[in-house]
């Protein structure tokens, strides 16, 4: 009598358990990754909305329209709202992080200037020339919009002319390397490229011995 009791009480238990819109036996998929996007290229003034998307331990994805913490990891290039709004400030590349629990998923958003109308070269120290063996680091400065903005690492660098004996440039950097050794004065222009647009700027540089 006593098992019949037990297999009935099994019974109603099983039955309470699979019963529509009961969630006593069943446990909420656990959030193992954040996936945030998406990762591009906007103007200085534009918006890009992000958007985070969980994937949970039972292989399901889907949207995650709340309880998301977003963060820049560079605001002076671009910020992002509460809500995923991503707004570019200045040139550059800024990590976008977006949290739920305790996972999180970032994407990379470059900023580049918008509106360029013009690109000013200087050397960081204003020098206009230096000896062999030494090094200087240049400076490009872009107007957009009447406001002004330091692009020097997203300018593209050279010389003109392009191969010159003893004197290199990163073309990323727009740092300027010298070896020692040559004898003769060598007088060049750096340029800064604006990659997006094609303007340039320029200034005169000159090595001596």
């Amino acid at each position: 009598m006593r098992a019949r009791q037990i297999i009935a009480v099994l019974s109603l238990l099983l039955t309470v358990g699979l019963s529509p819109g009961c969630e006593g036996f069943f446990v909420d998929p656990v959030l193992t990754g954040v996936s945030v996007g998406p990762a591009g290229t906007i103007q200085t003034g534009n918006t890009v909305q992000m958007a985070a998307v969980g994937t949970y331990n039972d292989g399901s994805q889907k949207k995650l329209s709340s309880n998301v913490y977003w963060s820049s990891g560079s605001p002076n290039v671009a910020t992002v709202s509460e809500r995923g709004l991503v707004k570019g400030i200045a040139p550059g590349q800024s990590i976008i992080t977006g949290s739920a629990e305790t996972v999180s998923g970032s994407a990379t958003v470059t900023v580049t200037i918008g509106g360029l109308t013009s690109i000013k070269v200087t050397s960081s120290d204003g020098f206009t020339n230096i000896n062999y063996g030494s090094s200087e680091q240049f400076v490009a400065t872009g107007t957009a919009g009447g406001e002004q903005f330091d692009i020097t690492n997203t300018v593209t660098w050279s010389t003109n002319p392009r191969s010159i004996q003893d004197v290199s440039i990163d073309s990323n950097t727009g740092l300027l390397t010298t070896t020692s050794g040559s004898t003769d004065v060598v007088q060049f222009q750096v340029i800064a490229t604006d990659p997006p647009t094609g303007i340039s700027g320029s200034m005169n540089f000159t090595v001596r011995p």
